[in-house]
């Protein structure tokens, strides 16, 4: 027996597909019963003006601090669950000596029987036609002032389980009335103007006795989220100081620049010290000529010393996009499990976000199974392009997993309190879209297996035979597991 009960929906309001609602299972016993992943939970319309969940007060800010006058957005009416409303910065007539001044004016959109309107008015099917109507005819408030529509104040967040709509109206070409480059470039532009604006000090990098620890001059970690080696030596300046920063979304991370020879013992130091048991590698030692990271680890079935750390390459087992290493260090015994991620390209990105998809199923297998495992490390040449893009993926999937299907995400959002962390996190355009491609592939992959799954409940079985897309069941999965459990 499980009693239902029923969060976030208002009496006598008709229930719509798009209005996701919060239910919960109660068993007899008291334990809840989360519904987490429904299907089919999606904003109404896939157009980036529009906002989801905003507050009236959020929307007057954003608009106010950041738009122009004849901004507009559409939301979810907060008085009124199952309505709308459109919120526009207006400028109000000019009085005598006085500067013209702007406002925001909120017009309710109503939702009845499957139409939209602005009551008194024409009925409209969706709120995209809703808007386009009003762009050409402006309302005229009751004051005298007209209310025009003239450019959108576009959201960057949306709902997980529609990302595949928000990632067509990106990939839109712009027609030729329009500026040449929006979308994906439009967005990581604006990512990247707001980059010039986080200024934290970054002082430890710069001294004189640290900067041969750093791989890129220009490349330094913020002082302020900086890993601090403890095994430090007070006669010698910066022993302290490695170029790395914790990232901390909920997981926690350290990001860290390719090792040069003089830095190798002080990233062991880090490693022991952090209680890391996984190291993701996103790069090879030599790409086009060029170093990217010196090797900091033996020979298959050779120890070597590092500082006061001993490591000894007891296993090597390579996969299809990636080798898997375990690594042994001394003092006390501790296993580490070293993933190089073989199939990222230099100055790319790999075709598809499949590969890349499965390794971070594979190393967060790893890390769940580790009892009070410190940070995962994880680093590329600089630390920032692919070490960004990776976490910054893992740190989304993370949040649906934990949210479900129709939960919200903001990935411009989610790279900006990254970068507060270590700067420059996400490098690239490409880098950018891929997130997107692999945010929208693993909601994909999972809203197939919950379809599977619910056709096949009765049969009490696990299924598996979904995989990420161009994958089939040959991929070679290193065998390490039994090892794995027993020994750490």
């Amino acid at each position: 027996m499980f009693s239902l009960y029923l969060r976030g929906f208002s009496p006598g309001t008709p229930a719509s597909s798009h209005h996701p609602k919060t239910y919960l299972l109660r068993e007899r016993n008291g334990h809840v019963i989360e519904l987490k992943y429904p299907l089919n939970c999606k904003d109404p319309t896939s157009e980036r003006w529009y906002h989801g969940h905003l507050s009236g007060r959020d929307a007057e800010k954003l608009l106010t601090e950041k738009g122009k006058a004849g901004s507009f957005l559409v939301r979810e009416s907060q008085s009124k669950p199952g309505d709308f409303v459109l919120s526009v910065l207006t400028n109000e007539e000019k009085h005598e000596n006085v500067d013209r001044k702007t406002k925001v004016t909120h017009v309710m959109i109503r939702y009845q029987d499957g139409k939209y309107d602005v009551g008194g008015g024409e009925r409209f099917d969706t709120l995209a036609d809703l808007v386009d109507h009003y762009k050409k005819n402006p309302m005229v408030e009751k004051s005298g002032i007209v209310v025009h529509l003239k450019q959108p104040f576009n959201a960057t967040r949306i709902n997980a389980a529609n990302i595949e709509n928000r990632v067509r109206e990106l990939n839109k070409v712009a027609d030729n009335s329009e500026k040449p480059k929006q979308g994906f470039w439009e967005e990581f532009e604006v990512l990247q103007q707001q980059e010039c604006k986080l200024l934290y000090p970054r002082k430890e990098g710069q001294k004189l006795e640290n900067k041969s620890k750093n791989r890129y001059k220009n490349i330094l970690p913020f002082d302020t989220t900086r890993v601090e080696i403890r095994e430090m030596d007070p006669d010698i300046p910066g022993s302290d100081y490695i170029n790395a920063n914790y990232i901390r979304e909920g997981k926690v991370f350290i990001a860290t620049q390719g090792c040069l020879q003089n830095t190798v013992i002080d990233f062991w130091k880090m490693v022991y010290q952090e209680n890391t048991h996984v190291i993701v590698m996103t790069t090879k030692e030599m790409e086009r000529g060029r170093n990217k990271c010196v090797r900091y680890w033996p020979d298959l079935h050779a120890t070597k010393e590092f500082g006061k750390v001993l490591v000894r390459n007891v296993d090597e087992r390579p996969a299809q996009d990636y080798a898997l290493r375990k690594l042994e260090v001394t003092q006390p015994a501790r296993y580490i499990w070293h993933y190089q991620y073989l199939s990222w390209p230099d100055h790319g990105v790999p075709n598809e976000p499949g590969g890349v998809l499965w390794f971070l199923e594979e190393v967060n297998r790893t890390q769940s199974t580790i009892p009070d495992t410190g940070p995962i490390v994880v680093h590329c040449s600089a630390g920032i392009g692919r070490t960004g893009t990776i976490i910054v993926i893992d740190i989304l999937i993370d949040i649906i997993n934990r949210q479900g299907l129709d939960c919200d995400i903001d990935i411009p959002k989610t790279i900006q309190r990254v970068r507060q962390q270590r700067s420059g996190m996400v490098q690239t355009e490409a880098q950018y879209k891929f997130i997107y491609m692999a945010v929208q592939q693993y909601i994909d992959t999972a809203q197939k297996r919950l379809e599977e799954e619910q056709r096949n409940k009765m049969k009490e079985r696990e299924y598996s035979n979904i995989k990420y897309g161009h994958m089939t069941n040959s991929r070679s999965k290193p065998n390490m597991a039994s090892s794995r459990s027993s020994s750490v």
